[in-house]
């Protein structure tokens, strides 16, 4: 793959990323941060790829082990009661958002990569180096969650 190609495809991935990022991190200047490292760390090492139609599990991963760090280091530094409120993505319907930030963390961002992404079960797999019958376990115990709260929303009108 050349270099031009490698650009252009991460320019097309950059939504998916920040879509990703979202679901990790609660502030926005972290999730910037995020994403900028982990299009560095994939643009240095884009030779390590070895399978051009994997790419953007690839660099979805990266991302992902990149809003961890990031994470950590912020764990040591804020208390995490005085983390603010998760903004809403720039292209993200507000009621959807709030149903999968209702979500714990293991289950938003396989149901946000499968439901909101697109991508399949095996690439979810890779992506979060899960087992593929672990991310399906994950995204039907995330429906279920979803199903509930949705039905106490309509009990509650």
């Amino acid at each position: 793959m050349t270099q031009e190609e490698f650009a252009r495809r991460i320019v097309a991935m950059q939504d998916t990323l920040y879509r990703v990022a979202t679901t990790i991190l609660p502030q926005l200047c972290d999730r910037e941060d995020a994403v900028q490292a982990a299009i560095e760390k994939a643009w240095r090492g884009q030779r390590s790829l070895r399978k051009e139609e994997a790419m953007g599990a690839w660099v979805v991963r990266i991302l992902k082990n990149e809003c961890y760090a990031l994470l950590r280091r912020k764990k040591r530094e804020v208390p995490s009661d005085t983390l603010p409120e998760r903004e809403t993505a720039p292209d993200a319907q507000k009621d959807v958002y709030q149903l999968f930030t209702s979500l714990e963390q293991k289950y938003r961002l396989p149901m946000v990569l499968y439901y909101v992404e697109g991508y399949s079960i095996r690439e979810i797999s890779s992506i979060l180096r899960l087992p593929q019958g672990t991310v399906k376990s994950q995204l039907h115990r995330g429906r279920m969650m979803l199903r509930e709260t949705l039905t106490l929303e309509e009990a509650r009108k």
